[in-house]
């Protein structure tokens, strides 16, 4: 449907779409220099900027004007009288609603078949928040908020070059979500963005609410509960992926920022990294990554040990263990799933309670339920520490989809190990690690650099479990382009 010359025309398309829509406003009036040109100014309340409309749209048409009768209107509107920066004429009248749902201000002229857009956004949104989630004790404190064009802003103040591109698109259609797809031009692979902007035009739902949306239907394998695109709040970190050449996906409405391509090695590493030094960073990763291994296999492993092997352990630690088991009426299987569902019954309440009273609740609920377990004689104090130490190296790993991806794989590990003993608990460990290398994220390996790292001389592993000086990362890892993979000189 096109835009009609009659004035009343389009007022009454634009009644009956906006019908019981009290936020919309329709305000006709009359401009010109002998006050004889009819125009309408459509828009939706409280998400305009009022004052961009009254003084550089209304006050100019109505007072400053000389456009006369006859002429050539919305072309003299739009080169003489309206001051806005960014100004558009259109014709396809459901462009035009989507323009104003999205806040601009849209004119319409008698006697035109063309209408203005005037770009009058001014949603309500918060300030530049502070990191919650990924916390950092040397580094920037900022974080990206609801707003996408403040997000995009907040990485064009890091990375002050052309090279940067942003190609805005839309998602959903209902919700018409902006979508700002950001990556180095020459540094990332064409490959690799067209395939993002691809999966991003493909995505055909009602509605995008947030970033997960999209991480969740970009996803090649979705059953499996690894992500595989890492999501982060932190600018400084997006930055850094875009110059290593990875492909940066910021949504509106969502204070999380998407980056891919992503490899199980991204998940381990937190933005302070680069901020201190090699030999204390590097001490830290293999500590998060001994976590994961912990929080992966400890309450197997203990199940499978104590079932099945224990000649394997000392003999003073089995009769130690077969000791506090004494007057425990369930099976070690039973205890261990006691005391995990309890842990995450405890997390759970913990993240959805304010924070103050969270934080409370982890730590007295912890040692309450723990103790008073051991006491009524539900479970042993070996399974309670067991389940501690498990939930504790949770909380090393920086990355939370990565953790929860973990949680659920550990029950899979105590299920096998329950029934086969340490055969099953190497099953379940040799099946995660399978799985892990057969997935991938936009044609990169899952486990790169811990699988052919030959492709890139061997250089990604400077950056992998041990995090070398910087002076020694000369070259960006495999997601950047073959022909503008050196960074330093």
């Amino acid at each position: 449907m096109t835009v009609s010359d009659k004035l009343s025309v389009n007022k009454s398309l634009l009644e009956e779409r906006f019908k019981d829509c009290d936020d919309v406003i329709i305000r006709p009036f009359k401009a010109g220099k002998n006050k004889d040109i009819d125009l309408m100014l459509v828009y939706v309340d409280n998400i305009v900027s009022t004052d961009v409309i009254e003084e550089s749209i209304m006050t100019n048409l109505m007072n400053r004007t000389c456009v006369e009768q006859g002429q050539n209107i919305i072309d003299r509107l739009m080169d003489e009288a309206i001051s806005v920066g960014e100004l558009d004429k259109q014709t396809d009248f459901e462009k035009l609603i989507t323009s104003i749902l999205l806040g601009d201000t849209v004119i319409f002229a008698e006697g035109d078949s063309r209408a203005l857009v005037a770009s009058t956004k001014n949603w309500p949104t918060r300030g530049v928040p502070e990191a919650e989630n990924e916390v950092v004790v040397q580094g920037p404190k900022d974080a990206f908020a609801e707003s996408v064009s403040k997000n995009v802003v907040l990485m064009r103040r890091r990375i002050r070059d052309t090279s940067l591109k942003v190609v805005r698109t839309k998602a959903g259609r209902r919700s018409k979500t902006d979508v700002a797809v950001m990556y180095m031009e020459g540094i990332a692979r064409e490959s690799v963005v067209e395939k993002v902007k691809n999966s991003i035009d493909r995505i055909d739902v009602d509605a995008i609410l947030d970033a997960g949306y999209i991480e969740q239907m970009t996803e090649r394998k979705w059953w499996s509960p690894f992500p595989q695109v890492q999501m982060t709040e932190r600018p400084d970190k997006a930055s850094a992926a875009l110059l290593e050449g990875r492909v940066a996906v910021a949504v509106d409405n969502s204070p999380m920022v998407l980056m891919l391509p992503s490899t199980l090695n991204t998940f381990f590493q937190a933005a302070e990294d680069y901020y201190d030094r090699w030999e204390i960073m590097s001490f830290i990763r293999l500590i998060r990554y001994a976590a994961a291994y912990i929080a992966l296999a400890l309450p197997g492993l203990y199940i499978a040990l104590t079932l099945y092997n224990p000649n394997i352990l000392p003999l003073e630690l089995v009769l130690k263990i077969a000791g506090t088991r004494i007057n425990v009426p369930f099976s070690a299987v039973t205890e261990v799933f006691i005391m995990e569902i309890a842990f995450e019954l405890l997390r759970e309440a913990g993240v959805r309670l304010p924070s103050p009273i969270g934080s409370t609740l982890g730590i007295v609920g912890g040692i309450v339920i723990g103790q008073a377990a051991v006491d009524a004689g539900i479970v042993g104090p070996v399974v309670v520490i067991v389940s501690a130490v498990t939930g504790i190296c949770t909380f090393v790993i920086p990355n939370q989809p990565m953790v929860n991806g973990i949680r659920l794989m550990k029950y899979a590990v105590l299920a096998l190990s329950a029934v086969l003993g340490m055969f099953g608990f190497w099953i379940g460990i040799m099946i995660t690690l399978v799985h892990l290398c057969s997935l991938e994220s936009f044609g990169i390996p899952y486990m790169y650099p811990y699988c052919s790292a030959s492709e890139n001389g061997w250089d990604d592993l400077k950056d992998s479990i041990v995090r070398m000086p910087l002076f020694m990362l000369k070259r960006r890892p495999i997601f950047a382009s073959v022909k503008n993979r050196v960074r330093k000189a």
